[in-house]
């Protein structure tokens, strides 16, 4: 068994890049590659692109330096060879994680606000009448003063999520709440042991946002964007609780629908399902990349008023975030928790107003957000989003 790796000779991005192989099983690959830091979305079919600046540590790091030639020939050898879809070009959508299954261990995390008991007890019900189990992070109920609006400090957080993400009996991690507080303790999560882990189901939506975006990245998986927890209105509608049950333990097929809504722009867009909550994508900007491949955004949010939903799409827009985006879902934007899951109409027209002259379709009225109603849907998949004429009817399909 060992690890091949060729000269940085191979141009893209303007940068210069190696492949590295595996001659014997792309499981020892992977191990191999997240020892030494290189990320999961760096594997383009059966080989890890990696940047010239990390050869010399690959090498190091017990990596065998192999001719281009050689490279591919060991490939064949082993059986290992895959068609090439495009140059380091990633795939539209990210690996989904193992659905869940009777018996499977969800462990509940609160990366920001604190939440009260009463709040998860019908969650925590509803997941064990599924055959789940249900296990409680330290600090789920916790509240950290003076900073009362966070569940703990932003260490504690952190290892919180590390801590079950690691665990090898834990198959699910779920946010207990959303609130503010994710962007604080993000990046002081163990992520090279949160890599080695590898994938887990991850639900949660609103201030959650920036750990969707960090593990979709760092681990290329889908993830959820569903639910908190201690969602107690959400998780007694009926649609809500069936497409999150379908979500994390059916997972759709190719074509299945997984939102309607009214069409605002007309088209037709297909790419990577990213997003969420707006606040959080724009407090992001220069922190996480803008979409790397073609991409349909979902947006909502709560309690943001029409001038600063423009001023947000605006940042988006002068940033460049949008260049890769075919299609824009307008989810919920109510003006308090528990509003009609009918998007304003106001946000709407700001959104329509704002994202017109990127001439791509946008699909409005899609009960996705903080109302009583709230759709999961699988960000990092590859989706399709089809809106009519103004007015009428359109749909997000599983692509």
């Amino acid at each position: 068994m060992a690890i091949f790796i060729d000269p940085p000779t191979w141009p893209g991005h303007g940068r210069l890049w190696s492949h590295m192989i595996s001659d014997t099983a792309y499981a020892e690959l992977h191990d191999f590659a997240a020892s030494v830091g290189i990320p999961p979305r760096a594997f383009e079919r059966d080989h890890y692109d990696v940047i010239a600046d990390r050869y010399e540590v690959v090498v190091a790091a017990g990596a065998r330096p192999a001719t281009s030639r050689e490279i591919v020939a060991l490939l064949h050898q082993a059986g290992l060879r895959r068609r090439h879809r495009s140059v380091l070009a990633p795939p539209l959508g990210r690996f989904w994680p193992r659905p869940l299954a009777t018996g499977d261990l969800v462990a509940v995390v609160s990366p920001s606000g604190p939440v009260a008991p009463e709040r998860l007890e019908p969650g925590v019900v509803l997941l064990e009448s599924w055959g789940l189990r249900v296990r409680l992070s330290p600090r789920v109920l916790g509240s950290y003063r003076p900073l009362t609006y966070l569940a703990a400090d932003d260490q504690d957080r952190a290892a919180d999520l590390t801590a079950t993400w690691t665990d090898p009996e834990v198959a699910a991690v779920w946010a207990a709440r959303g609130g503010y507080g994710a962007q604080r303790m993000v990046d002081l999560v163990d992520w090279s042991a949160v890599r080695a882990a590898g994938p887990k189901t991850f639900v949660g939506f609103s201030d959650i946002t920036a750990l969707h975006a960090r593990l979709g990245r760092d681990l290329d998986q889908v993830t959820v964007h569903g639910p908190v927890l201690g969602s107690v209105d959400q998780l007694a509608d009926p649609e809500t609780v069936r497409a999150l049950r379908s979500m994390i333990m059916d997972p759709p097929a190719a074509g299945a629908r997984l939102a309607a809504g009214r069409s605002a722009v007309p088209g037709v867009g297909q790419g990577r399902l990213v997003g969420g909550n707006l606040s959080l994508v724009a407090a992001d900007v220069g922190v996480e990349p803008p979409p790397e491949v073609s991409a349909v955004a979902v947006f909502e949010d709560v309690g943001e008023d029409g001038y600063r939903i423009d001023r947000m799409l605006t940042q988006l827009l002068r940033s460049r975030w949008f260049d890769q985006v075919r299609g824009v879902v307008v989810g919920e934007f109510s003006p308090v928790p528990g509003a009609s899951p009918i998007s304003s109409g106001l946000a709407a027209a700001v959104i329509a107003d704002r994202l017109e002259r990127l001439r791509i379709p946008v699909l409005t009225e899609v009960a996705v957000g903080h109302g009583s109603r709230n759709l999961a849907l699988p960000l990092g998949a590859a989706v399709t989003l089809a809106a009519g004429p103004p007015g009428t009817p359109g749909t997000l399909t599983l692509a």
